[in-house]
């Protein structure tokens, strides 16, 4: 990732906006190729609702090499050789980063959407309805959600993390653990965020998960630990007891891309040890 290209006068991380925004269409055995990474949280909840909703006949998928160099991702031993060729066949004037997910039509070879927030709900309405993750009864409810989860969490912890400015960082930092806060009350005594598995659980497990690994030391949000929170701590370790969230969950992948990535906050490239988790129940 090279965060100076999305980086406000103010020295605050702004996310580049999504390019390819079309709609997926009706569900065709081999025409759609899903490219995600094990590493990024974005990719990770298009994984996780593939594999809940039982998609996986109707979409592939091409995992890229968690580490990342100046070219951007690369596709090991594949079709492109980088992610980056895809996007520019897309669009042969593309300059902004080349993000997962994103999702390639093999039939008009092109990108079809990189829309990582409206992928999952494509799947969730269009493509696979059990378990129903996304439920007409409570769509605004999780709408507000999504959205407080985004701003005070899931894009809060690299607002943190590549913040070039003291107050921007504490800003963010203190969005971030409001956020934690709020969560922690509300999962006391509650299994999911609502009455039933959704979108939003998806959404909060990929940062919890990543936390202590990563967030806490790495995008210096270190005031607590996810393991400090019990109601949080106790739900995340539910949820990755699922196999649809376990077995998209790769510590070690997730550890060399942020800190063999990032080369603007780690530039020695040194992977910690640890931290030493149980995430069993």
């Amino acid at each position: 990732m090279k965060p100076s290209r999305e980086l406000s006068d103010t020295g605050r991380f702004v996310r580049q906006p999504n390019r390819f925004t079309d709609r997926l269409g009706p569900p065709e055995p081999g025409r759609y190729r899903l490219y995600a990474s094990y590493a990024c949280p974005w990719a990770q909840r298009v994984l996780i609702v593939r594999s809940l909703l039982g998609l996986q006949d109707l979409l592939d998928v091409t995992i890229v090499d968690p580490v990342r160099d100046e070219k951007g991702w690369r596709v090991p031993g594949g079709d492109p050789e980088y992610l980056s060729e895809l996007y520019h066949a897309s669009d042969p004037g593309y300059t902004g980063r080349y993000t997962v997910p994103c999702v390639w039509d093999t039939k008009d070879n092109r990108i079809v959407t990189n829309d990582f927030p409206q992928i999952t709900l494509d799947l969730e309405t269009s493509w696979g309805t059990s378990p129903n993750l996304y439920p007409e009864r409570l769509r605004p409810d999780i709408a507000i959600m999504n959205d407080r989860l985004y701003h005070g969490l899931n894009n809060a912890v690299y607002e943190a993390g590549f913040a070039r400015d003291q107050q921007v960082y504490e800003e963010a930092v203190a969005r971030v653990f409001t956020t934690l806060d709020f969560l922690e009350v509300r999962l006391a005594g509650s299994e999911f965020l609502f009455d039933t598995l959704t979108d939003s659980d998806v959404r909060l497990y990929t940062t919890l998960a990543r936390f202590d690994t990563v967030y806490h030391a790495h995008f210096k949000c270190s005031i607590r630990r996810l393991i400090d929170y019990s109601a949080l701590w106790a739900y995340a370790r539910r949820l990755y007891a699922v196999p649809a969230f376990r077995e998209t969950t790769d510590f070690d992948q997730i550890k060399r891309h942020y800190y063999l990535s990032q080369t603007t906050i780690n530039p020695s490239r040194i992977v910690p040890v640890g931290p030493d988790l149980d995430w069993s129940l």
